[in-house]
């Protein structure tokens, strides 16, 4: 009997151990260190949906592409990443994040370094394809990382402030940082500046992320990947090709409405498979199925916000790059107090429904604020206002969504319920560039239907359709606000599961 004892008690030491010496090694015992290779990842992706923009002119000018092809420099980017999101998650569930995460960002400096060097149109578009795809691995690694790493309530509930914070501000920082680097260096260093990122993330990865170890051989859903692979390429072409041929255009309506049929089928499919891509229980939970939708519904609205202001500040204004990407850094400061502050601070006492709809009526507020811009207004009048509004009404709203978005998942899903984040925010931006694009000209076409093609008519149709604008996007906002007040629980959401131990 002593002997059994002692036996047992040798066995639980030395499993307590083995449990403490793989926790060390764990991405858990380094979870800050973590979060910050994570945010400069997520960064990295980020800009890259807004610093290209910028350099585009200079882009266009020293390869000599037309203007019909420019979109494609960032529509390739959108097309590649949008319909390979839930693929890219799946497989960080089945590879393992961290080899998805690495693999992610060689491949996307890689493409980045052929971007910088590219002699010719064709070249610059395939590295953006490329960029897109591999970005599609990088942005669900990284928020399924954190979303197993971080499993303690109040550190998980500061950990998703940073890093929605970093997913907020990323695409102001890229207007910024594009101006400065097109108007100092050259157009190229928008993309060479990602190897500089890249570098310091992988060295990160390498050094602080637990490694994926499994005994079970990995499954693949191919039916449902190529369903809705081919589903999300053809909505995001859809939306892409209404912005500039119209809602009406035949190849317009082939895409959308093969799309949406695709999207049907794969749910479908993925009702009857033993081993689903995007298992339905993640999207059918009412706390992660709002936030999806919350940051669809902001994905739309955001766009409002960097184009039309964007162009307000340079085109009517006559700002710089640079000045156009430094007005936009007191919405930066709203947003990232506002997401590292109401998750931890605010979240606990209200609850989701509050706080997502109060962020949402905050938003609304800001965009009705910009409608009242005019061809002399002043920044700090009517832009400024309006800017910090929007930064703390979105800033707390989005990151408590990321962090809803995740709740109680199992490790298992946690890559594939990150990359439905990704994806709604994706397809929420290419209806937002559509939409908004769409009623924007419609409003200058209205203007100067019945006014003489002045200077002064022409320059009043462009504030015409910068405001017509941001009344949608406040109307978005407020139809957001009450479908989140309607569909969220008011809870706190529930952390994640976290990485299973692992025992070498």
């Amino acid at each position: 009997m002593t002997t059994s004892i002692d036996l047992r008690k040798d066995r639980a030491t030395s499993s307590s151990r083995q449990d403490r010496g793989a926790s060390r090694r764990g991405s858990h015992a380094l979870r800050w260190w973590v979060l910050a290779v994570l945010g400069v990842a997520q960064l990295m992706v980020v800009l890259d949906a807004t610093v290209v923009n910028i350099a585009l002119p200079d882009a266009q000018s020293d390869l000599g592409f037309s203007n019909v092809d420019r979109q494609w420099v960032v529509t390739g980017y959108a097309l590649a990443f949008g319909s390979l999101l839930l693929l890219g998650g799946r497989l960080s569930d089945l590879f393992g994040r961290r080899t998805t995460f690495i693999v992610g960002l060689v491949g996307f400096a890689a493409a980045s370094a052929v971007g910088g060097a590219a002699n010719g149109f064709v070249m610059l578009v395939a590295a953006r394809v490329a960029q897109g795809a591999f970005g599609a691995l990088l942005a669900p690694a990284a928020l399924s990382l954190l979303t197993v790493t971080f499993t303690e309530a109040k550190e998980r509930a500061k950990a998703f402030g940073i890093f929605g914070a970093v997913a907020g501000t990323g695409g102001a920082l890229g207007l910024l940082l594009g101006g400065a680097l097109t108007e100092w260096a050259s157009w190229r260093w928008v993309m060479y500046v990602n190897l500089i990122f890249a570098a310091i993330a992988l060295v990160g990865a390498v050094t602080l992320l637990a490694k994926h170890v499994t005994n079970e051989r990995p499954k693949l859903d191919i039916p449902g990947t190529l369903a809705v692979t081919a589903a999300l390429f053809g909505i995001v072409y859809g939306f892409s090709h209404a912005e500039s041929n119209g809602w009406t255009n035949g190849l317009t309506l082939t895409f959308l409405i093969g799309g949406v049929a695709l999207l049907g089928v794969f749910v479908w499919l993925e009702s009857r498979v033993s081993n689903p891509l995007l298992p339905l229980r993640i999207v059918l939970d009412r706390t992660r199925g709002g936030a999806y939708l919350t940051i669809f519904v902001m994905g739309i609205g955001m766009f409002a916000i960097f184009l039309f202001l964007t162009y307000y500040m340079q085109l009517t204004l006559h700002y710089s790059p640079i000045v156009t990407g430094v007005a936009f850094l007191p919405m930066v400061g709203a947003m990232v107090a506002s997401a590292t502050m109401v998750p931890s601070l605010v979240l606990p006492k209200l609850g989701q429904k509050l706080v997502v709809g109060g962020g949402f009526l905050i938003g609304a507020v800001g965009m009705v604020w910009l409608t009242r811009i005019g061809l002399h207004t002043g920044y700090a009048s009517h832009i400024l206002p309006a800017m910090l509004l929007l930064g703390l009404g979105l800033g707390g709203a989005m990151s408590t969504s990321f962090q809803s978005a995740t709740a109680g998942v199992h490790h298992d899903d946690a890559g594939v319920a990150s990359a439905t984040v990704n994806t709604s925010q994706q397809i929420g931006g290419s209806i937002g560039t559509a939409l908004l694009s769409t009623i924007s000209a419609s409003a200058a076409t209205d203007y100067l239907s019945h006014r003489a093609p002045t200077a002064l008519n022409v320059a009043q149709s462009a504030i015409e359709s910068y405001t017509t604008s941001f009344w949608w996007a406040a109307g978005i906002f407020l139809v957001g606000a009450v479908v989140m007040l309607a569909l969220l629980p008011n809870t706190t959401p529930a952390p994640a599961e976290g990485e299973p131990v692992i025992v070498h």
